[in-house]
């Protein structure tokens, strides 16, 4: 059994494009697949932006936390034990105002975690998380891919890395707000079928 990580981030629930796409990719993998699914919908439970009390949580030793303390490295704890505990991580991402969901950013900024997903060495930081793929189904209302208003997927791919994990494809569905949406998502679906066949 293949432990699955889902992750979505559109405002628009059920109705966005990065969600279905991202859907489809489970439903095809189930099909090729047995898989133990973990869904975290970041819009419909979003996620706080991370506070400097929240990360002297983690910081503080479990025996000396309050129970305040306690509770906000919880969230934490949480979204890095589910990132370490599943060997593909599949991710709905749209794009809004060239950028990343902010929901997103902020479980960003939970799950990298000095000690625990990276550290520090004399050379540099270096990932902790190993044998994990990431798979990014990329929504976007233009054409940015190759120009430098894609802002996404340098981002995404360096942090990763910086968790340690290189394994990180990305299937593109773009020009959503424009003529011709239609050809563009029918081609993100067909790609997501190709590389399904892969795994």
């Amino acid at each position: 059994m293949k432990n699955v990580l889902l992750i979505n981030s559109s405002l628009n629930g059920e109705q966005g494009n990065s969600r279905q796409l991202s859907e489809q990719f489970i439903a095809e993998l189930t099909k090729k697949s047995e898989l133990a699914v973990t869904h975290r919908d970041l819009a419909a439970n979003p996620l706080t932006h991370l506070t400097q009390a929240e990360m002297s949580a983690w910081m503080t030793s479990p025996s000396e936390r309050s129970d305040e303390q306690n509770a906000l490295a919880t969230i934490s704890d949480e979204l890095v034990a589910e990132l370490q505990n599943n060997e593909l991580i599949v991710m709905g991402v749209p794009m809004y105002n060239f950028g990343i969901p902010s929901t997103l950013k902020a479980w960003i900024d939970r799950v990298a975690r000095a000690g625990i997903t990276f550290k520090y060495t004399e050379t540099g930081a270096v990932g902790l998380v190993e044998n994990t793929k990431v798979v990014i189904l990329a929504a976007r209302g233009g054409m940015y891919v190759g120009s430098d208003m894609d802002t996404q997927t340098k981002y995404l791919k360096d942090f990763f890395a910086f968790l340690g994990i290189t394994d990180v494809a990305f299937i593109y569905a773009e020009g959503l707000n424009m003529p011709g949406a239609e050809q563009s998502k029918d081609a993100a679906s067909k790609e997501i079928s190709d590389y399904v066949s892969t795994l």
